[in-house]
């Protein structure tokens, strides 16, 4: 079923009537379920909730109230992490309707009762507000959910939180600490405090990897899901533009947008990408995805994965002994695993892009975002770019205390999408990434996908300084500007800071993405949880 059908998602009416239901079952004998047990949330997989669940040794309820509470002790006291901005108040009402529907025989599929948290720039149809982390949009509450989270929903997910985030996904700027946003502060890294989170998926990364949700949706223009998910060390997957609907989402620019799934496996990553793909009449990018959805994207997980795939090693940094090190480290892991591994496959037009990417995106943000804002309820006040622009610099002191709104401003200067500049910039693009790069390497090396750093080390938070980006070095341009699929696992640590490794490929590849990135966090198993250490002893 398509979450557009009636019959499917967890109507406000079915949910008022299921709510009732839950609340009966909680005090009538033989409706109520088996007292849950003492819930450790550290490291558990959806799988294993599901289990538990299935047992009847969990309940979507209790499972929901445990991370709320783990959010209270961590999010807003302890290391105060600033994850998120707000939790959903009616997510144990949903997860209490969601275990009616289990007693009652119904499970929607792997996500039913899964606690989800979404990044703020995705819309939500509920108590809590859509802002980008911005204060111009306080208040604003989406008049319709996002349609990823319409399919969230009708798969039985519990939208757990907003996750706080680079504010306007760190498009507002030249030199802005990621994980910044005037509504919830600076987000910060579970590893060491000090350190960014990178971003601008900062929120998203930082709660799955505090065990704060199950799993989080981040967005990406160019980083902004593989840069954080490498700082916090968990999987992310940046899919192929048009995979997964962008309607509801905030925008930056339509070429290179996309959400996309952050989770501490590959297994809870692929199951969230099932939940998140599929063709959306108000998405016509999507009309490409036609055919190249998969049922299910766990199904392409396999620990052998490696056996026999022919995969390209972009050049080393160069410049950044640590990165090469983790590099290094992973190619001998694809080697032992039985790949063949072609060393090295470079992109010959590497660094040719020049500023024809952030021409695009200035071109692109401007008529994307003042499209969406004219689709704003009538409470939210600013409708286009320039009204934000005047928004930020009237309210100086609270948005721009650190930073300021040069990127916006640029962006303001472009002309219409139809202007020559930006038609060539666009083309430059596709040429560069595609035709001539991503594509043109694997045919000439014969590959199943590329391999190359997801980013360096996180940087200390400088927000006088505006520092706080996410270490460098990583391999998402390239992936960004073509529209390929991109996936980070977590590959080692230095200082106890975490690196991942990137695969990604031509467009439409998840599934081989999937199965290579898959066999090797099963033969690494690279992935350990935070211990939120304030700072680095180095001496």
């Amino acid at each position: 079923m398509t979450p557009t059908d009636p019959s499917n998602p967890l109507s406000r009416r079915e949910f008022a009537e299921l709510a009732s239901l839950a609340v009966a079952g909680a005090m009538m004998p033989g409706l109520a379920s088996r007292p849950q047990q003492a819930l450790t949330l550290d490291e558990t997989t959806i799988a294993q909730l599901q289990d538990g669940m299935k047992a009847g040794r969990l309940t979507s309820r209790g499972v929901a109230q445990a991370y709320l509470d783990r959010i209270a002790a961590l999010d807003r006291q302890g290391p105060s992490l600033r994850a998120v901005l707000e939790t959903n108040p009616e997510a144990l009402a949903i997860a209490d309707a969601l275990d009616g529907e289990r007693r009652r025989g119904k499970v929607r599929g792997p996500l039913h009762g899964i606690p989800v948290i979404v990044k703020d720039n995705i819309e939500t149809h509920d108590k809590m507000q859509t802002t980008a982390g911005s204060l111009a949009l306080e208040g604003n509450v989406a008049a319709r959910d996002a349609s990823i989270v319409e399919r969230l929903r009708a798969a039985g997910a519990v939208i757990l939180a907003k996750a706080n985030l680079s504010e306007w996904a760190n498009f507002r700027s030249n030199r802005s600490s990621s994980g910044w946003s005037g509504r919830g502060r600076q987000c910060r890294n579970p590893y060491v405090l000090d350190r960014t989170p990178s971003g601008s998926s900062s929120g998203s990364a930082v709660s799955v990897s505090a065990n704060l949700c199950a799993v989080a949706v981040g967005t990406e223009t160019d980083g902004s899901i593989i840069s954080p998910a490498n700082t916090c060390g968990i999987v992310g997957i940046k899919p192929t533009v048009g995979l997964v609907s962008r309607a509801g989402i905030i925008p930056i620019a339509h070429s290179q947008d996309t959400a996309g799934p952050m989770a501490r496996t590959v297994a809870d990553a692929a199951a969230l990408l099932t939940a998140l793909a599929g063709v959306d009449q108000r998405d016509p990018a999507t009309a490409d995805a036609q055919g190249h959805v998969a049922k299910d994207y766990t199904a392409f997980l396999d620990a052998s994965g490696l056996k026999g795939a022919r995969i390209g090693v972009l050049a080393r940094t160069g410049n950044n002994p640590i990165v090469d090190k983790v590099l290094e480290q992973a190619i001998a892991v694809l080697k032992a695993q039985g790949a063949e591994v072609v060393d090295p496959a470079p992109i010959e037009t590497a660094g040719q892009l020049g500023m024809n990417e952030r021409d695009v995106l200035q071109y692109e943000f401007k008529t994307d975002l003042n499209t969406y804002l004219a689709t704003m309820p009538a409470t939210v006040k600013p409708r286009t770019l320039a009204d934000l622009i005047a928004f930020n610099a009237a309210n100086e002191t609270q948005e721009m205390p650190y930073f300021g709104q040069e990127t916006f401003i640029a962006a303001q200067a472009r002309g219409p999408l139809t202007e020559q500049a930006y038609l060539d910039a666009r083309a430059k693009c596709i040429e560069l990434t595609r035709t001539k790069g991503i594509d043109a390497t694997m045919d000439k090396n014969k590959l199943d996908a590329m391999l190359g750093p997801s980013g360096g080390i996180a940087s200390l938070v400088d927000l006088a300084g505006g520092g706080g980006g996410g270490g460098g070095a990583g391999s998402s341009q390239f992936p960004a500007v073509s529209g390929y699929p991109h996936i980070t696992v977590p590959a080692g640590f230095h200082f106890g800071l975490p690196l991942g490794v990137s695969f990604y490929g031509r467009a439409w590849s998840e599934p081989v993405l999937l199965r290579l990135a898959y066999a090797f966090e099963q033969a690494t198993k690279a992935r350990r949880a935070p211990g939120f250490t304030p700072t680095l002893a180095l001496s």
